[in-house]
């Protein structure tokens, strides 16, 4: 797997790059295909936050993209919560993989894939509401873009989309649906649910 290692406002060591690269190397172990990790430190500025040392890791591979979030005492304690975060979802994409391959072995009268994905969603991130519209110019003038990403769309199901947003730990998922051919979004509701919006064909 290969593992790229940045930091922001923390000593980015020899030691913590190796330890980082071979913990998060060993992840590809769980799931074949998994071929590219990014993993970036950094420390919380506010005082009180104990847990101030932050280690963000995003894998992908194969159209899979699977990210986890930590936050310790220091950078070697979160890499090693990370891992444990990681596994976790890791081990929970390939069951997913796996019953799909084989739709015999799920029990009958089993919910489908979405109804499924959308009852294990547990609410705890806030709902949003993709592409207001913007009413006062004024006030839209005090944003700014502080962060911009790039990544390739893998035409997928929206129940595929759903759990990808689950793996990311997103609110939403911007996707090429695979069954319209079109952009499409998955999103939190604030009723608990998920929401699809389809670009107009």
């Amino acid at each position: 797997m290969d593992v790229s290692v940045s930091s922001r406002n923390i000593e980015l060591t020899e030691a913590l790059r190796d330890v980082t690269t071979e913990k998060i190397g060993r992840l590809g172990r769980f799931l074949d295909g998994m071929d590219r990790a990014e993993v970036h430190f950094f420390e919380e500025r506010n005082p009180r936050i104990s847990d101030k040392d932050v280690c963000e890791v995003t894998m992908d591979g194969h159209g899979h993209h699977v990210r986890a979030k930590v936050s310790a005492a220091d950078p070697f304690a979160a890499v090693d919560a990370a891992v444990n975060k990681l596994e976790h979802q890791l081990h929970k994409l390939k069951t997913k993989l796996v019953g799909r391959s084989h739709p015999r072995r799920s029990q009958r009268g089993a919910e489908p894939p979405a109804a499924e994905l959308a009852a294990s969603l547990d609410g705890s991130l806030p709902p949003v509401a993709p592409f207001l519209p913007v009413e006062d110019d004024d006030e839209a003038e005090g944003f700014r873009i502080v962060k911009s990403k790039r990544f390739t769309m893998k035409p997928m199901t929206p129940e595929e989309a759903v759990m990808q947003m689950e793996l990311l730990g997103h609110s939403f998922y911007f996707f090429s649906n695979a069954e319209t051919g079109l952009s499409a979004v998955v999103y939190h509701r604030s009723a608990g649910d998920v929401g699809l919006i389809d670009e107009a064909g």
